[in-house]
Order: C-alpha cells, then sequence, then structure tokens
C-alpha cells in the first residue's frame, strides 16, 4: 500500500512540474518539432529540392544557380591554417561529411543493438544489401567495359533511404512495419558498403602524412571512448579540427572521417533502467518535501535538485542516440535537400535525351532498377531457401520484389558517388539525369508493386 501510495505522490508530483504554460511561440513551434521528426517528409522535401533545381538551371535565371554554387567561402585563421572553397565543395566535403556522420551513428546502433546486432537479424538484410551491390555494379561494367566511364561502376549500387522511406510512406499503414525494417536495414548496410567503396577505389593523390595525422586523432577520440568521455562537444572539437581536417589533406574524401568519427562515439549508458527509476524517484520525492517559493520561481534547493534529475538523465542517454535524434531533423530538412538543390541542377538540351543511349546512362539505369532487384531478390531467396534467414513477419515474396524494385532509388549517394567518379561535366550530367529517372522508375514501380500483393500470402 505504501509503494503505491508512493506511486501516486510522484505521479501527482510529475504532473505539478510538467505542467506548462502556453505561449503562442509554443503553439507555432509544436507543429514545426512534430514535421521536423516526420522522416517519410524529408522524402518529399527530398523531392521538391530537385525540382527546384532542375526548374532553376533550365530558366532564363540558370546563371545564377551556377554562380551561387561557385560562390568562394573560407574558413579559418591567419594564411597557414584557412581552408577556401567554394560554396558546392563546402556542401559536398563539409556538410556531407555531417550525412556521413550520422550514417555512422546509425550503423553503429543497428549493429550494437538493432537490426544489425545479431546474426538471425542481419543475415537478410544483409544478405540482400550485398547482392543488391554486386549486381548493379556487374550490370553497369558490362555496358561500360573498356570505356572512359567505366570507373562508374559504383553508381548504381547506392540506395537512398530518404527517398525510399518517403515513397513506402505514400501506401500509409497497410505496409507491415518488417517490410520498413527490413528497407532500412538494407539501406544502412549498403550505406556500408557504399562508404568503403568511396574510401578504396574514389580516393586519388594519397598523402600519407595527414592520413597519419588522421589516425593519431582517431586513435585519441578513442581513448577518449575508453576513458568514459561522454562530453558530445569534445568529440565534435576534435573530429572537426583534427581528423576532418586532417582526411580532408590526405586526399581520403572527408566525408569518410565522419563515419570514422561516428565509431568512436560512446553508445553505452552508464546507469541501467532500475538504478535510473530509483534515483529519479527518490530526487522527486525529495523535491516534493521542499518548501516552494510563491509565483514561478525555485527555491535554490529545488534548482539544485533539478539539476541532479539532469545528470541522472546525461547517465541513462547515451551519447550515440542523443547524437542521432538531435542530428537527425538537421541532415533530414537541411543538408540532403541543400546537397539535392546544389548538385540535381541539370541542364536539359535536345542532346540530352540523346545521352540517355550512351553506355553510362543505360549502365546506371538498368544497374538501379534490374540490377537491384535481382541482386537484392536472389540473395534474399538463397538465404530463407538455406534456412539461415526468414522473410520479414506478415510479408510475401510479391512485397519483397516490390521493396527490391524500390531499392533502386538510388538519388543521394549515387549523385554523391556519382561526383567522384566522373570528371567530365557532360558525363556528370547524363549520370544524374539517369539516376533521377531510375529512381522514379524504381519508386513508382515499386510502390505499385508491393500495393498489389500487399495483404496476400506466399
Amino acid at each position: 500500500m505504501k509503494e503505491k501510495k508512493n506511486v501516486k505522490i510522484n505521479e501527482k508530483l510529475v504532473n505539478r512540474f510538467i505542467t506548462e504554460r502556453s505561449y503562442p511561440i509554443d503553439r507555432l513551434l509544436r507543429p514545426v518539432d512534430n514535421l521536423l521528426r516526420n522522416k517519410p517528409v524529408s522524402g518529399i522535401l527530398l523531392f521538391l529540392a530537385v525540382i527546384i533545381a532542375m526548374v532553376w538551371v533550365n530558366s532564363p535565371w540558370k546563371e545564377t544557380y551556377h554562380q551561387l554554387w561557385e560562390t568562394s567561402f573560407s574558413i579559418g585563421f591567419g594564411t597557414d591554417y584557412m581552408i577556401s572553397k567554394n560554396l558546392h565543395h563546402w556542401i559536398n566535403d563539409g556538410l556531407m561529411a555531417v550525412f556521413f556522420f550520422l550514417v555512422g551513428l546509425e550503423i553503429k546502433r543497428e549493429v550494437m543493438a538493432g537490426d544489425l546486432s545479431t546474426w538471425k537479424k542481419a543475415s537478410l538484410p544483409a544478405a540482400a544489401a550485398l547482392g543488391g551491390m554486386i549486381f548493379p555494379a556487374i550490370i553497369y561494367s558490362t555496358f561500360n567495359w573498356g570505356t572512359p566511364t567505366e570507373g562508374g561502376w559504383g553508381v548504381p549500387m547506392a540506395t537512398d533511404i530518404a527517398f525510399t522511406l518517403g515513397v513506402l510512406s505514400l501506401l500509409g499503414s497497410r505496409v507491415p512495419l518488417s517490410l520498413k525494417l527490413f528497407l532500412t536495414a538494407l539501406a544502412i548496410v549498403d550505406d556500408l558498403g557504399a562508404v568503403l567503396v568511396i574510401a578504396f577505389f574514389y580516393t586519388d593523390n594519397l598523402l600519407l602524412l595527414y592520413l597519419e595525422y588522421g589516425a593519431v586523432f582517431l586513435a585519441f577520440l578513442l581513448l577518449l571512448n575508453y576513458l568514459g568521455v561522454r562530453k558530445t562537444r569534445i568529440y565534435a572539437i576534435v573530429g572537426i579540427c583534427g581528423l576532418w581536417y586532417a582526411f580532408l589533406l590526405s586526399g581520403v574524401h572527408a566525408t569518410i572521417a565522419g563515419v570514422l568519427l561516428a565509431f568512436t562515439i560512446p553508445a553505452k549508458t552508464r546507469i541501467n533502467k532500475r538504478g535510473f527509476i530509483s534515483h529519479v524517484k527518490s530526487l522527486l520525492d525529495k523535491l516534493q518535501r521542499t518548501k516552494s517559493i510563491d509565483g514561478q520561481y525555485l527555491s535554490d534547493e529545488q534548482h539544485e535538485i533539478i539539476e541532479d534529475i539532469k545528470e541522472e538523465q546525461e547517465k541513462i542517454e547515451t551519447p550515440l542516440q542523443k547524437l542521432e535524434y538531435n542530428l537527425n531533423p538537421f541532415v533530414s530538412f537541411f543538408i540532403l535537400p541543400l546537397f539535392a538543390l546544389a548538385n540535381a541542377g541539370i541542364e536539359i538540351q535536345p542532346e540530352s535525351w540523346s545521352g540517355l543511349l550512351e553506355p553510362v546512362s543505360i549502365g546506371i539505369v538498368a544497374g538501379l532498377i534490374v540490377g537491384k532487384c535481382i541482386g537484392i531478390l536472389s540473395f534474399s531467396a538463397l538465404f530463407v531457401k538455406l534456412g539461415i534467414s526468414e522473410l520479414p513477419e506478415n510479408t510475401n515474396w510479391g512485397t519483397m520484389t516490390g521493396a527490391s524494385i524500390m531499392a533502386g532509388i538510388g538519388f543521394t549517394m549515387s549523385i554523391f558517388i556519382s561526383e567522384l567518379a566522373f570528371e567530365d561535366p557532360v558525363v556528370k550530367s547524363q549520370a544524374k539525369l539517369a539516376i533521377l529517372i531510375a529512381s522514379t522508375i524504381a519508386g513508382i514501380v515499386g510502390m505499385l508493386v508491393i500495393k498489389a500483393f500487399l495483404g496476400k500470402k506466399g
């Protein structure tokens, strides 16, 4: 009885302290906050950014589009420690490092406690992702072997998770959660594959001295983790000023530093759930017994208790999850749309359509649409047939086929890799147009196939 009474007292106390005045700014920002937590909406925003870029670059004001991204921007101090690059490079080498940092956080979380944490959970999406990388690369190379564009085999290997989940959300709640989780895990493994491809195959002019500096900073970050340092700002300072800057100068693409930095972020709680509940409960009881000050002010003793509660929150919340939660809206609603706006500006000329018959375009379109589907579906079927994996709950081979086709939405990663793979501006434009067309077809066809097989058995 006493325990139940204490629970009731704590509930009343919590309700008392969480009651807050509703200000006009709160009512204005609440819908915005809800929007920023809606991942499918970010896919729609990404699509709008592509449309704006395409319209802008094919309008009478196209010169302003190119001039904007060529604007020079410098960061640093003095003359020896100054980085000067145009806005396009800052987005692709700087802001996209934050995107890759988020990818790294997602990979680490999934491996430690998510859909990739055990072999049983990871086997199907990992096998599907592997097939979805191998077959597109083979198909692309078949069309481009021995040509100047043969190095673009990495372009059709990627799956854009934001776009894919955005398209999948159009089907509503009828889509099984297990299918969404499968696609998400597949895309995460796919992102890891893309990171490795960029690191090993799209790195030129390697400067070992700066790479050694980067290794020193990485070792220092790992030491901070080992020592139990949990202040994210310390990791940010060392990661940006040390690791990212060293990789930028080393010749290895700077975005790889984002992934490596993510792997050093602490991912474990300092106390368990039971300890957290016990400590916070005792602090709330103590808070109830303290004398209050009239009005909206806390007494010094109450303020100290609130600070103690914050410390308990810091102990139960992992830095990794905290960063992932806070960075998601920034990446989804700012970095990725800005990347799309800066990179999807393709001038459509009469010869652009004939360019779709070039090997680079055929390889990308066939790789994303056909290669992805065959690779994901065949490797999934093989693992299920061998008894290594099981089909996701409430799915069938029809919906799996639709998901395999939808994974051909390569957009963000594919465009990013195309920027690294090709130097000729004409080839870049052909590749980007092929990516947009293939991603659109994959999204529409994949959605229709999933819709046709939803709820069916077998």
